[in-house]
C-alpha cells in the first residue's frame, strides 16, 4: 500500500473516532441534563447516622423529620417558608439569640399527650430528672415504612412505639407526613394513626396536647410582663418577658377571635400572622370532622406555643365538659391535621375556610 494511501485512511479512521465520541459525550450530556429536569420538585433523602430525613423543595430545605434519643419524641425541625424564614424556635436545639428557653420538651411540630395510662408523654425531656422518669412515656422511631417523591406532594410514611418508662409498648402509632409545595405556600398533613397493643389505653382529660408547634420569637405576641404557667401535674414554668423588637404575632380563628382569647375556644381552625423582616407570614393548623373531639380546642398560648387538643377539654372548657377517650386492645383512632405556611401572604379568613372544607374531604 503506497504511504499517501495508509496516510489517508489513518486520518479517517481518526475523524470517525472524534465524531463518535463528540455524540456519545453529547448523548451523555444531554442524558445527564434529562435526568436533572425530572428530579421531582420535592425531595426526600434518609440520613440514618444523623436519624433524619429532609424535605428538600427545589433542592432548598422545607424541614426534616428527627428522631434523636434525647428529645423523646420525633419531630419536624426545623420548618421553613418559602423564602428560607425559620418559624421554628431553635432552643433547645439550637442558641438563638433573643429567643425564650422555656418548656425544653416544646420541639418543632410534634404529636403527643400529657396523660396516657398515667404516664406524661407531652413534658418529657432530656431535662426531666431520673428519680423521676418513671412518671414519663417515650415516643420511639421504629421504621421508615414508605418515602414517595413528587413535583406537587411528597409523602414519608413512619412508624413510632409510645412507650411506658419500663418499655412496654402500649401504642404502635402510623403516621403520614404529605409534604406539598405552590407557589409561596408549603403544607403539611399529619395523619397519624394510634393502636393500643396488649391493654386498654386510656387518655385521661389533660390540657397537655396534642399535635404542637413551638414558633419562633418573632411569631410570638407582644409582650411586656412575665408569666408563669403550671401543668397538669402542678409543675411550675416561669416565661420571663422579653425584648418586643420584631414580634408581632396574632392568633385569628375561624369563629373571628383574635389574639390570646383564641385560647380554650374551640374552632375548626386557628391562623398565626406575623412579619419577619419585610415578609408577611401565616402558619395555621386545621383540625378535621373525623378527629376525636371535633372541633377541637386550641391550647395556643401568646408566648409561642401553638397547639390543638381534641382529647383534653376539662380545663378549657372551665370544667362544663370532660373526654376520657380510651382504645380497647387492638382498637385504633385516627387523626388528621394540615399545617399551612404561607409567605409574603397573611391568609384571610375565606381562605382559610375554604382550605378547611378542601381539606375536610379527605
Amino acid at each position: 500500500m503506497k504511504p499517501l494511501l495508509q496516510k489517508l485512511i489513518v486520518l479517517s479512521l481518526f475523524v470517525t473516532f472524534v465524531n463518535l465520541s463528540s455524540c456519545t459525550s453529547n448523548k451523555s450530556e444531554s442524558t445527564d441534563q434529562s435526568m436533572q429536569e425530572a428530579s421531582p420538585k420535592i425531595q426526600l433523602i434518609s440520613n440514618e447516622a444523623e436519624m433524619k430525613v429532609d424535605v428538600l423543595v427545589d433542592g432548598e430545605l422545607f424541614t426534616s423529620y428527627i428522631y434523636p434519643n434525647t428529645i423523646k419524641k420525633p419531630v419536624l425541625y426545623p420548618i421553613k417558608t418559602a423564602k428560607g424564614t425559620k418559624i421554628t424556635r431553635g432552643f433547645p436545639l439550637e442558641a438563638t439569640p433573643g429567643e425564650r428557653v422555656d418548656h425544653p420538651h416544646h420541639v418543632g411540630l410534634w404529636f403527643n399527650y400529657g396523660d396516657v395510662n398515667g404516664f406524661d408523654f407531652w413534658n418529657n425531656s432530656d431535662s426531666i430528672k431520673m428519680e423521676e422518669r418513671k412518671h414519663y412515656g417515650t415516643i420511639v422511631h421504629k421504621e421508615i415504612t414508605g418515602m414517595e417523591e413528587g413535583d406537587e406532594k411528597a409523602m414519608l410514611s413512619v412508624a413510632m412505639d409510645w412507650n411506658s418508662p419500663e418499655g412496654k409498648t402500649l401504642l404502635k402509632e402510623q403516621t403520614r407526613f404529605v409534604f406539598g409545595a405552590e407557589g409561596n405556600e408549603r403544607t403539611i398533613d399529619r395523619i397519624t394513626t394510634l393502636t393500643a397493643q396488649d391493654e386498654k389505653v386510656e387518655f385521661k382529660d389533660n390540657k397537655e396536647g396534642v399535635i404542637a408547634i413551638r414558633v419562633t420569637r418573632a411569631l410570638e405576641h407582644p409582650s411586656d410582663q412575665p408569666e408563669i404557667f403550671t401543668d397538669a401535674s402542678g409543675r411550675v414554668t416561669n416565661v420571663p418577658s422579653l425584648n418586643n423588637e420584631g414580634v408581632h404575632g396574632m392568633y385569628h380563628n375561624s369563629e373571628g377571635i383574635e389574639g390570646g382569647e383564641v385560647w380554650g375556644k374551640r374552632s375548626d381552625w386557628v391562623n398565626l400572622t406575623s412579619t419577619i423582616g419585610d415578609e408577611d407570614i401565616s402558619v395555621a393548623i386545621l383540625d378535621h370532622p373525623t378527629n376525636v373531639g371535633y372541633p377541637t380546642y386550641w391550647h395556643a398560648r401568646t408566648y409561642g406555643l401553638f397547639a390543638a387538643n381534641p382529647l383534653g377539654q376539662k380545663v378549657f372548657s372551665n370544667d362544663t365538659e370532660q373526654l376520657n377517650f380510651s382504645l380497647q386492645p387492638g382498637e385504633s383512632t385516627t387523626f388528621k391535621h394540615r399545617i399551612i405556611i404561607a409567605s409574603d401572604e397573611k391568609l384571610s379568613k375565606e381562605k382559610l375556610d375554604n382550605y378547611f372544607e378542601e381539606f375536610s374531604k379527605h
